[in-house]
């Protein structure tokens, strides 16, 4: 019976109502031991009615058994496996060890995205209450996996409730979810509690026993006879209460015989079967093991072969009072006794019955450890291997086994960790080969969340190093090397790369290696300068790199395959890989991957039409970086998305990027962010008619590409920063800065840089005419309409200025078209202040009256137009369907239809 807990009782009607009209809502109950939240999840079992309820126990015994928790949560509803994607089916069957493991791992996040589409399958039948008590307790795999479906549900009748311990360290995944802390009771409720307890207590006993618990329900039933030992304290003394509830508990332990004390012992190690304990109790020299007087003791409940504490407290205390040497004594006893089979729960007794190293022991963790890795159990494979590593007899085997364990913690988030063991493993002195690839995994880290210098110079003597002794991991390391570069902005540190990928593919290299290496060394080549022969090399291997399931040692350098071929902008059969290979990875979850990529791709869309694709890409490239600390990816996601909405004058977002993501890339070095913020900042300005703001900020950004070194045109803002010069009558500069751009341009010798240098030099000519020609005859070459589009307006605003208006209307009516269907407002405005003073009556569809969609919403409708399915769409974005369904509503309200085919030609009509 629940006494009190009138406000909690209403936040979990609540939160249930809610559930039952498929509006989701999860909820962390957090509080000390005893503190009543297991009582609160029985309320809202209680309350649940028709729900169907799903629920799971954290057991300490459990915490390093993968998917453990997880199996507990789903087992009721593993029958609708067969309705959900068939990668996340996959995925989930191989984490709980239902089918064979898979050829290709899977990653952490697919078993997320599964548990997020069964238990949404599920909440389709009829409303569903998933109740997770002791969350603290679940092992860490299952525990990530209920936390990212809890965030992703929106408009599903699911309701999510989790009692933890606050400050145990298993509680801080659960920290993004939203928390009631659960208060002690008040005065009255206390004495009702005691009062159905017994009998009633006085009420001076009651205000000091009130007093020394706050109110915590298990500490007042414990303490209420044993006041007097708490007498002696001064009435404002703190008392701890959880110690203080342990001691109670402690001196009921004492009081039982000696063979049922260490019985207990026994069962606090591994209260999993009642049979096993008893068989383990025996091996350690126990004559007659029996629990019966604990369970007298009100310590313990037995129920055939299961054994339950009375609260995790009693559980807790009875095993750390124990001596270390019994506790071992203990764990070797039920390592000898347990289901042989149960390799998890077997290695567990082994490793922490080891008194000091043991080889054997350490070879079966290491075993366990590759398990736990192949289902995505990561961060328990980290504990099996790290374990491994302490109880190694042989030290040559150290290193690798820490180096495993680091690869471990940074496959599972845990970035931190990762580093701290990757360093431990070159601490003990690992072989030159296993030193490059620890190095290898460092650099990578480092990277994609931490310093981006500090990869670069990781990487690069990993590379030299590792030459004379493995060229083809040199060549792979040398092109992360290049990797590291582009987002560093250091073209020399990316040449010298280039020129050790050449010494090396002299030799004899296998294909693969080959092409990545040549496209690597291409993109080094067009950092530096050397265009046309550095894209010569990507069209020569880059979209023969670009296979939508490549090996899997080369899964983490799939962005850096893909690279290559967005950086050709070409168009054809070649770019549908490259859709293909992302879709590949949606249906995969490989979100460790998928940030890097969509950035690609979003940048690749905002110099097309495409800028809703972009958009929304560079939005949900964010989204998930941030998610998952990719503090890299992030940074640079930001800082494209401000240049898409700069040129569409929303000034607010450009400001809110540049605070997001500024410091974090000056910090971290990531200068390919800094860059364009810059030029995002830039072109704010440019827009809004702050031509002084827009010159200032160009300038600075050409400064820092011109310390820098980098040559590629694609990167330079100096067509920008002319258009202000001119207009700011600073001539001489401007000829200077379009001369500098010309010659880049002309080096890489590609259409989009080329009609960008030529429309410069139109700006600072005499005449001209004959350089807009050739800028829009360059820019047919290319699918870049808003380049297109500056250039029409540039020349059509000179040719109203030379009197020519019948030739200039068709060039700013062409303008203004684009602008106004890129949403780049202050250059459509500026087009139309054109065009009227041609004389032009000045027509815009729309113009103004744009609808904003969301980024979700936005991302949901472009997913559907092209034709995915509901369910698809939400695999694709690791939501439910029925939060798709929620945002399409709106997205259909918004825009005034009413169908997909409306939708489909909604977004292909404007090019989208």
């Amino acid at each position: 019976m629940l006494v009190g807990r009138e406000s909690e009782r209403r936040t979990i009607a609540t939160v249930l109502a809610a559930a039952r009209v498929a509006d989701s809502r999860a909820l962390v109950l957090a509080g000390e031991a005893g503190i009543g939240k297991t009582a609160l999840l029985q309320e809202a079992r209680s309350l649940a009615g028709e729900m169907r309820v799903l629920s799971a126990q954290g057991v300490d015994s459990e915490r390093y058994v993968p998917f453990a928790g997880l199996l507990q949560v789903l087992r009721p509803v593993l029958g609708l496996l067969e309705d959900i994607p068939a990668a996340q089916r996959t995925a989930l069957a191989s984490a709980l060890a239902l089918g064979p493991v898979p050829d290709q791992e899977p990653s952490r996040f697919a078993v997320g995205a599964a548990t997020l589409s069964l238990v949404a399958r599920a909440a389709e039948d009829r409303p569903l209450l998933l109740l997770v008590d002791d969350a603290h307790l679940l092992d860490a795999p299952s525990a990530e996996a209920l936390v990212f479906a809890a965030r992703r549900m929106l408009s599903d009748a699911v309701a999510v409730l989790v009692a933890v311990r606050p400050d145990e360290p298993g509680a801080r995944v659960l920290d993004s979810l939203p928390v009631l802390l659960v208060p002690g009771l008040d005065m009255a409720a206390a004495g009702s509690l005691l009062a159905t307890a017994g009998d009633p207590v006085a009420r001076e006993r009651l205000q000091r026993l009130h007093q020394v618990t706050a109110g915590n329900p298990l500490a007042l039933l414990e303490l209420c006879d044993q006041l007097e030992r708490l007498d002696d304290l001064p009435p404002s003394a703190p008392v701890p209460v959880p110690e203080q509830v342990t001691r109670s508990f402690l001196r009921r332990v004492s009081g039982l015989p000696r063979a049922a004390r260490t019985t207990l012992t026994v069962a606090a190690a591994d209260p999993s079967s009642l049979r096993t304990v008893l068989m383990a109790a025996r091996r350690i020299g126990v004559r007659d093991p029996t629990l019966a007087s604990a369970q007298d003791a009100g310590l313990v409940t037995l129920a055939g072969d299961a054994i339950e504490f009375r609260h995790p407290l009693v559980q807790a205390a009875v095993y750390a009072d124990a001596e270390p040497a019994l506790r071992r004594e203990v764990h070797r006893a039920l390592a000898h006794v347990v289901d042989p089979t149960d390799v998890h729960r077997l290695t567990w007794h082994l490793s922490e019955g080891a008194a000091g190293p043991d080889e054997e022991t350490a070879a079966l963790l290491e075993r366990v450890a590759s398990e736990a890795a192949a289902r995505s159990a990561h961060t328990i494979a980290m504990h099996a291997y790290e374990r491994a590593a302490v109880l190694s007899l042989d030290p040559g085997l150290v290193p690798r086994r820490l180096a495993s364990a680091g690869e471990a913690a940074w496959l599972g988030g845990r970035t931190d960790r990762a580093t701290e063991l990757l360093g431990e493993a070159l601490s003990a002195r690992p072989a030159p080969l296993l030193r490059a690839h620890v190095q290898e995994l460092q650099g990578a880290v480092q990277l994609r969340a931490g310093s981006v210098d500090l990869a670069l110079q990781i990487l690069t003597r990993a590379a030299i190093a590792v030459a004379p002794l493995e060229p083809e991991r040199a060549v792979r390391i040398n092109a992360d090397v290049v990797h590291a570069a582009f987002y560093l902005m250091d073209p020399g540190a990316a040449m010298e790369a280039c020129r050790r990928i050449d010494r090396l593919l002299a030799g004899d290299i296998s294909p693969a290696t080959r092409l990545l290496g040549r496209s690597a060394s291409g993109m080094a080549m067009v950092l530096a300068g050397a265009g046309a022969a550095g894209v010569d090399r990507l069209r020569e291997a880059a979209y023969r790199l670009v296979v939508p399931d490549p090996p899997a040692a080369e899964r983490f350098r799939l962005p850096l395959r893909l690279q290559g071929a967005l950086w050709l902008r070409g168009t054809g059969p070649e770019r549908e890989v490259v859709a293909d290979t992302l879709e590949s990875m949606r249906e995969d979850a490989a979100v460790a991957l998928l940030p890097y990529l969509l950035m690609q791709v979003a940048r690749d869309a905002a110099t097309s039409d495409r800028w809703d694709v972009a958009e929304s890409s560079y939005h949900e490239a964010a989204r998930l970086a941030q998610e998952i600390g990719l503090t890299t990816d992030f940074a640079v996601s930001v800082a494209g998305l401000a240049i898409v909405e700069a040129r569409r004058g929303r000034a607010g977002a450009v400001a809110e990027h540049v605070e997001a993501a500024g410091e974090l890339a000056a910090r971290n070095g990531v200068r390919l962010a800094t860059v364009w913020l810059a030029f995002a900042q830039g072109d704010l300005a440019a827009g809004s008619g702050d031509l002084e703001s827009a010159a200032e900020h160009y300038t600075g950004l050409e400064e820092l590409l011109a310390a820098t070194g980098l040559s590629d045109p694609d990167q330079s803002c100096a067509p920008e920063l002319v258009e202000c010069l001119v207009h700011l009558r600073r001539g001489p500069q401007a000829v200077e800065v379009a001369a500098g751009f010309a010659s880049r341009a002309a080096a890489k010798g590609q259409s989009w840089s080329l009609a960008r240098s030529a429309r410069a030099a139109a700006l600072c000519a005499d005449d001209p005419e004959p350089d807009y020609r050739e800028a829009l005859e360059l820019h047919a070459e290319t699918p870049d309409g808003y380049e297109a589009a500056r250039t029409r307006l540039a020349y059509g605003a000179w040719l109203r200025r030379a009197r020519r208006r019948v030739d200039a209307r068709p060039l700013l009516v062409s303008a203004l078209e684009t602008f106004d269907r890129l949403d780049a407002t202050p250059w459509a405005d500026r087009a139309a202040r054109e065009l009227a003073a041609t004389g032009e009556t000045v027509q815009r569809d729309g113009a103004g009256t744009r609808v904003e969609l969301t980024p979700q919403e936005r991302q949901i409708a472009l997913l559907l137009a092209q034709g995915r399915t509901t369910r698809q769409a939400a695999a694709g974005l690791f939501l439910s369907p029925k939060t798709v369904e929620y945002h399409l509503r709106h997205v259909y309200l918004k825009l005034g239809i009413s169908s997909r085919a409306e939708l489909a030609e909604r977004f292909t009509g404007r090019g989208e």
